[in-house]
């Protein structure tokens, strides 16, 4: 379970900064008494615009702000020898033995097969089986591009290696290093340009611009979300479903860093581009596994908004864009917990208490470990427990993430 409330880090990162909550204010633009409603317990969640200014005045990442990210384990640990694992596959020794290449048992269609599954589980949010797994990846990635003499088996283990090196970086995300992550991504970068594979490097870019959004360097997120989307439209790479699903990505997190910049219209606006360019992926040729692919579907764009609306300042919007909507049968796991998270955040800022519960009772049925570590859930359930009047079902809730102790 998240280890501090919002309030609580706040309050300890403004005084290792040594400012007065009157500094902190000027430094973010944020209201003071907002900061101090924080810092008293009497707010315990506050919308993203307001989280990035705060963590801006403070001269910190989103994630520091923020606390433990979902993808900590049962543990606690997020530097534990797992993942302490996976940090030396993404960074082996300076000056150690060149990769050797694979044995005669080795198979790149499985090595494909295992990167994908482990896509998968990472969209499932089953972190820990991600990590195990995630050295062997890379380490079995790193030896294909050592292959003898055949450079289609080579550029083809480049491309295994970049997949792999992405999926580390995304995981690094999640547990908060945001740093380890862009190194995990530039070498992915590296390995995409040595690929022949012209979907990859847009997409680890797509990954990059997503971990600059959680640094908070939200110009940076949206300038290179923007020009790799705008590079595979003239290059002509949107006439198939996996390019589009690429494309399509890549202009969403364009949105969200638009959003977070302040310019919501923009991001509306751009969203809904996406949503209508969804609507022609399934009349597009396939490209197989979609499993090693941006995920981008109408039911991906309309959770996204969704997110962007409630997140922003809109949550009648957000619920009308939500209500009676049928999911994909490729929407992620990940996806459809957001969507319940974006809902009974909505809920709850139009004053809905009941609506609110019975959408974190759907969140805690689909993902409870998920949802006891993630602040903002924790943030919301608080926020209702502080009310005078507890609607039915927030007693379990409570109890379940240790609010009304």
């Amino acid at each position: 379970m998240a280890n501090e409330d919002l309030g609580k880090t706040l309050r300890r990162l403004r005084r290792l900064a040594s400012l007065t909550q009157e500094e902190l204010a000027e430094r973010s633009a944020v209201s003071v008494d907002v900061i101090r409603q924080l810092e008293q317990g009497r707010k315990h969640s506050a919308r993203l615009p307001t989280l990035h200014a705060l963590a801006n005045g403070l001269g910190v990442e989103l994630t520091t702000l923020l606390g433990d990210p979902p993808a900590v384990s049962s543990t606690g640990e997020n530097d534990g020898p797992r993942f302490v694992a996976v940090r030396r596959a993404i960074m082996p020794a300076l000056w150690g033995p060149a990769p050797e290449p694979p044995g005669p048992d080795f198979s790149m269609n499985s090595l494909r097969e295992q990167i994908a599954d482990g896509w998968t589980q990472y969209h499932s949010a089953e972190f820990d089986t991600v990590m195990k797994a995630l050295p062997d990846l890379i380490s079995d990635a790193r030896s294909a591009t050592a292959s003898g003499s055949d450079d289609d088996e080579r550029r083809a283990g480049f491309a295994a290696l970049g997949k792999a090196l992405q999926l580390a970086g995304h995981v690094a995300v999640r547990m908060g290093k945001t740093d380890l992550a862009l190194i995990s991504l530039e070498r992915a970068i590296d390995a995409a340009g040595q690929s022949s594979d012209p979907l990859l490097l847009p997409m680890i870019l797509n990954s990059t611009a997503w971990t600059y959004q959680r640094q908070g360097r939200l110009e940076d997120a949206l300038g290179i979300a923007l020009r790799a989307a705008d590079d595979m439209a003239n290059a002509g790479h949107t006439g198939t479903a996996d390019g589009l699903k690429v494309w399509g990505a890549l202009t969403m997190s364009a949105a969200t860093s638009a959003a977070r910049s302040g310019d919501y219209e923009r991001a509306a606006a751009m969203m809904e581009t996406a949503e209508k360019e969804a609507a022609r992926v399934s009349k597009l040729p396939d490209g197989g596994d979609t499993r090693m692919v941006s995920v981008f579907s109408p039911s991906s764009v309309r959770i996204e908004r969704v997110r962007l609306a409630v997140q922003y300042g809109h949550p009648q919007d957000a619920l009308a864009l939500a209500k009676g909507m049928r999911l994909s049968k490729d929407t992620p796991p990940s996806w459809r917990t957001w969507l319940l998270l974006d809902v009974a955040r909505a809920h709850t800022d139009t004053g809905d208490a009941a609506g609110a519960v019975k959408t974190l009772e759907s969140l805690r049925r689909v993902a409870p470990t998920w949802m006891q570590h993630h602040t903002l859930a924790v943030a919301i359930v608080r926020d209702l427990w502080a009310l005078p009047h507890h609607p039915p079902g927030l007693r379990p809730l409570a109890e379940f993430l240790g609010v009304c102790e």
